[in-house]
């Protein structure tokens, strides 16, 4: 099977949406995070989402003009083709299937690249970030979410394609080989993350039950609203344990990562 074929039929992956943001603890987390560290910054031309399956963190910021989006899986990118989406959002979305060891855009295109936990799934992980410098302008910026520490690695990393999991000292060494600096890191999941193992134990079963709840929250209004503050709680108590955990205890970090060539 393909890396295409893999996550085009892995269901947590390709039928993501933008409503993911509403049903998912983590998503809801690791997006608030990620906010509040982009989005006091100034306005970007050119910003690509690498990796974004069919719920881009690049929807949610305004301070861009044109936006990108790019995945190994086709069934994600139908996500920006729908006329609904698109009338609502008032957006234009550039979707390109590919693979991110081969980029299909040319040198220093972008100023913001967006890779949420991505490079963990790629097996030569260092052709995949020269690609990502070769686009990047120079002073641009690399928002990254990584999985953090092989002492955590598991049967789920198995089951959705982690070749690893990276330690901080590992990340600042490979990204500046290609002239990225780490500028800042920061935490995303505790160890209330380590939840998502149960998909290990029963894989169908949890797809299943993914699938069922996205159903529910876009049919009924009742469990929306029940769901809704469900979703508050839980990824308020993630933000708190990411935030004021020890480094050493977090399962995924952050990076803000700038090329200074």
């Amino acid at each position: 099977m393909t890396s295409k074929d893999f996550y085009d039929k892995h269901l947590n992956f390709s039928l993501r949406t933008i409503s993911e943001y509403y049903i998912s603890p983590g998503i809801k987390c690791k997006f608030d995070i990620l906010k509040k560290i982009i989005g006091k910054r100034s306005i970007f031309k050119n910003a690509l989402d690498i990796g974004c399956s069919g719920n881009s963190f690049l929807f949610f910021l305004e301070n861009i003009n044109h936006k990108s989006y790019l995945d190994i899986a086709e069934t994600p990118l139908k996500q920006y083709l729908n006329k609904n989406i698109l009338k609502e959002s008032e957006q234009i979305f550039h979707p390109i299937n590919a693979d991110l060891c081969n980029l299909p855009y040319r040198n220093k295109k972008f100023d913001l690249i967006i890779i949420l936990d991505v490079l963990e799934h790629i097996k030569k992980d260092y052709i995949a970030i020269e690609e990502i410098s070769r686009i990047l302008k120079k002073k641009g910026l690399i928002i990254a979410t990584i999985p953090h520490k092989m002492k955590y690695f598991s049967n789920q990393d198995k089951l959705i394609g982690h070749y690893r999991r990276y330690e901080i000292r590992q990340l600042k060494e490979l990204f500046y080989q290609y002239n990225l600096k780490i500028i800042n890191t920061f935490g995303i999941y505790g160890q209330l993350f380590k939840i998502t193992e149960i998909q290990s134990y029963n894989p169908q079963k949890v797809e299943d039950q993914i699938k069922s709840l996205r159903n529910r929250y876009q049919q009924k209004l009742w469990f929306r609203k029940i769901w809704d503050f469900i979703v508050k709680i839980l990824s308020y108590f993630m933000k708190m344990e990411a935030k004021y955990q020890s480094i050493n205890k977090l399962m995924n970090i952050g990076c803000v990562i700038q090329k200074i060539k």
